[in-house]
């Protein structure tokens, strides 16, 4: 069965972006060995999870970093822009005229826990979901995450939208701190292996 991995940016104080959304804390200078680390992780899925607020900002920025051959992250948007996406929203009357214009992109039309568990069944590689808050929050409330991947930020926030509302316990798997000052946690879900 495939796996459904998160990878989400987070303050050391646990917060994914401020009261308002900010995301101005984020280090976004990563050096070679963060760059590679994503680069595998992003090599081991072929399907990514989003939820509507942030697929709003992730799939047009990356269609058009695809589009520009001088940018240096250009096959970066090649990878999530081929890749197909699943996009999550309550109001899915008003997302379809959006998914409609997006490549490699559909949406979910079903009930959450039933359209995740569906997707881990099919034959392929793993699955990552990215942000916002509500649909990471939801996924962890209903145990659908297999393995964690919390890239700590060197910034505290002290408030801010947090993906944990509850007691959530994780197993340790493996850590690695990068030069940029980004530490990675990886964590799995205490249902693993159980």
């Amino acid at each position: 069965m495939r796996k459904l991995k998160l990878q989400v940016q987070i303050s050391i104080d646990g917060f994914i972006a401020g009261p308002k959304g900010e995301m101005d804390w984020m280090a976004w200078d990563w050096d070679d060995a963060l760059k590679e680390y994503v680069n595998q992780l992003t090599g081991s899925v072929d399907c990514i999870l989003l939820g509507r607020k942030l697929a709003e900002g992730f799939i047009p920025h990356w269609a058009g970093v695809a589009a520009d051959p001088g940018n240096p992250e250009v096959e970066s948007g090649k990878k999530f822009t081929e890749t197909p996406k699943v996009v999550f929203s309550r109001t899915p009357e008003n997302s379809d005229p959006m998914v409609a214009g997006w490549d490699n992109t559909v949406l979910a039309k079903g009930d959450l826990v039933d359209e995740v568990n569906s997707l881990k069944q099919k034959d392929g590689k793993d699955i990552i979901a990215y942000g916002g808050a509500e649909f990471v929050s939801h996924l962890i409330r209903e145990d659908l995450i297999d393995e964690y991947y919390l890239f700590f930020n060197p910034a505290a926030l002290g408030e801010g939208m947090s993906i944990f509302r509850q007691r959530t316990d994780l197993k340790y798997v493996a850590s690695r701190s990068f030069n940029c000052g980004i530490t990675v946690l990886r964590y799995q879900s205490a249902k693993a292996g159980s």
